[in-house]
């Protein structure tokens, strides 16, 4: 396993608070054995979370022209028909996946294809569930266009404790399916907005991985 870029800061800081941490409990309560273990147990596993949250695992991508792959790990939490009011400006299918604190928070791009719109919204931090966060929260909202003409639009939002998010695209960029196109630390969630008739291939509950899980397929 290996810590994505996005987390050495973190983890220095981390690390620099336990380290602190131990230091103060051996000079000043050393004789505390109870104290001084719960301190070691608290470093321990606050470090384990730190680094598990920005683990960058090796994936092996299939790239397909005619698949959208998801562009994040997590939980699909909305597949409906809704108006895009930003960038489309009507109908589209919009597929939404909750990403916990436990997940992987590496962003991957849905499709090949060149960046034909990006936005950054500064805003709110509602829990990633809550209905109004895709227009509310701070948020990205990129769509690329595929060779076949075919657009994508895709939206990262902050959540009540994601409190930075990352992009690396700009518009008129080439992009490559799978790849990564952003990053967002702690709880959060990613929108899909799906032309009509796109076969949708995962249903509300299911677990999913970005860059391998098949999202849909367009028709």
């Amino acid at each position: 396993m290996t810590i994505h870029k996005e987390g050495y800061t973190s983890i220095a800081i981390v690390v620099l608070v336990v380290f602190v941490a131990n230091a103060l409990v051996h000079y000043f309560i050393s004789d505390n054995t109870f104290v001084v273990w719960t301190v070691y147990v608290l470093s321990f596993l606050l470090l384990i979370t730190i680094l598990q949250f920005f683990r960058s695992p090796k994936r092996r991508i299939k790239t397909d022209e005619n698949l959208i792959l998801c562009p994040a790990d997590g939980k699909v939490v909305v597949i409906e028909e809704t108006e895009e009011s930003e960038y489309f400006c009507d109908r589209r299918l919009q597929v939404s996946i909750f990403m916990s604190p436990i997940n992987v928070h590496i962003n991957r791009n849905p499709v090949s294809g060149i960046v034909s719109f990006f936005r950054y919204h500064p805003g709110k931090y509602l829990v990633a569930w809550h209905p109004k966060s895709s227009t509310l929260n701070e948020r990205t909202s990129i769509a690329v266009r595929t060779n076949s003409g075919r657009e994508v639009l895709f939206r990262q939002i902050a959540g009540a404790m994601a409190r930075r998010i990352v992009w690396y695209v700009q518009e008129g960029a080439e992009v490559k399916q799978g790849e990564e196109f952003g990053f967002i630390k702690f709880g959060s969630r990613v929108d899909v907005f799906l032309p009509l008739g796109t076969q949708v291939d995962v249903k509300i509950g299911d677990s999913v991985s970005g860059g391998l899980t098949v999202l849909g397929r367009f028709a």
